[in-house]
């Protein structure tokens, strides 16, 4: 599918002066397809799930099924029912967390760049439970350090429990080496979480080949509706853990005294199901489906050289993360010295129809570490974004950046 022509897909960036769109790490656009598809629910069969037998329930069932094949043959799962429906990411990593039921002294692992989502579950824990978190030092251009990973790792010895990581920063846009990184866990008897927010939409996700246990995203940042997300396990390893929404739909038996819960991914989702963002989830991987994914981080990483050489050298502005564009895939996070980072923003969008994030990125530990109170300025571009649109950005970004430090 061509990446250009498919601008027409989506209702924001049709007609003569669409913005330009740089906060695709934060959500991205949704096309006509998923719009579509959610509307449909609500319009056709705006029913509960597994709950009846009319013909608009067993309708809606079978939605959750395809969407459920769909996921698991996108991201290479062994069954559909390694499939976990949750509300986002942060969900998805919360339940491994809390659903582990770690003891004193366990440890676990994550690097110094942590999405809040994969870093405060496990400081409660630590706080509540006395687990024993560690935080793996990155490089100093934030790519990972696996000679000293592989030492923690040793260190920990046979309390080593869990090993949890991004697999693309949301800061940086640095990717982690899974492959090399989950055989030194396998090594120490670790399971292997990793947070896919920022990979499933970028590049192709194989969790058989990954070796991992457990792999969270949101289908927010990849063409689908908010409040979607899902959690793939291991059958063996969603066997083992304790669900964290325990009610409708979990169980099997109940009594005054006790109760059976179902088998995954049952087990996990409580309460009545968002089944209009589950048709949407279906229609966003059909979507995303018909693109070659290399071609989309090419064309990511090209955009990105764009902006890289355009801002790298104007006054007071640092890049977060390795100086190649190549490392650090469609995002480019900018520390600036002279000129608040929130009216940066705010400048771009008022000027220029540029929307770009500002602030912490919910990593607030990397910042408090550096001793940053104002965050950074972060574009993150996608495969409907162009390279004229960018270059808007690095003109208008430049012009701000340049009035400004001239003023004073």
């Amino acid at each position: 599918m061509d990446l250009r022509s498919s601008r027409e897909d989506f209702p924001l960036l049709r007609g003569e002066a669409p913005p330009v769109y740089l906060d695709n790490a934060c959500v991205t656009m949704r096309p006509d397809s998923v719009i579509g598809a959610v509307e449909r629910y609500y319009t056709q069969t705006p029913a509960c799930a597994g709950r009846s037998v009319h013909r608009l329930s067993t309708a809606v069932s079978r939605e959750m099924a395809r969407a459920r094949h769909s996921l698991a043959t996108f991201f290479n799962a062994e069954s559909p029912s390694e499939i976990v429906f949750t509300r986002n990411a942060t969900h998805s990593l919360t339940q491994v967390a809390y659903g582990l039921e770690l003891e004193a002294g366990d440890v676990v692992l994550t690097t110094d760049r942590e999405h809040n989502s994969n870093l405060v579950p496990w400081l409660q824990l630590e706080r509540d439970r006395g687990i024993d978190h560690r935080v793996v030092p990155s490089h100093a251009d934030n790519t990972f350090d696996v000679e000293v990973f592989e030492e923690m790792c040793s260190q920990a010895g046979d309390r080593l429990a869990v090993v949890s990581l991004n697999h693309v920063g949301n800061l940086d846009g640095v990717s982690l080496p899974m492959k090399e990184i989950t055989s030194i866990a396998k090594d120490q008897g670790a399971l292997v979480c990793l947070d896919g927010a920022q990979s499933a939409p970028h590049m192709r996700i194989d969790v058989a080949d990954l070796g991992i246990d457990f792999f969270a995203c949101s289908i927010h940042k990849m063409l689908g509706p908010s409040g979607m997300g899902v959690l793939w396990g291991k059958e063996e390893a969603l066997g083992k853990l304790q669900t964290i929404m325990p009610g409708g739909s979990t169980v099997s038996e109940v009594t005054y005294t006790g109760m059976s819960y179902l088998d995954p991914p049952a087990r996990f989702e409580g309460g009545l199901g968002n089944y209009a963002g589950i048709f949407g989830t279906t229609a966003a991987i059909e979507y995303l489906s018909r693109f070659e994914v290399d071609e989309i981080h090419q064309h990511e990483v090209a955009l990105n050289r764009i902006i890289t050489d355009g801002v790298r050298d104007l006054p007071g502005i640092d890049i977060i993360g390795p100086e190649d564009a190549a490392l650090r895939g469609g995002i480019t996070s900018m520390l600036s010295e002279q000129v608040d980072v929130h009216d940066l923003a705010m400048l771009l969008d008022e000027t220029a129809s540029c929307m770009l994030r500002s602030g912490m990125h919910c990593v607030h530990s990397w910042f408090a570490a550096k001793g940053i109170s104002s965050g950074s300025l972060r574009s993150s571009v996608y495969f409907y974004n162009t390279e004229e649109e960018v270059r808007t950005f690095v003109d208008s970004f430049s012009d701000i950046v340049n009035t400004l430090c001239a003023a004073g």
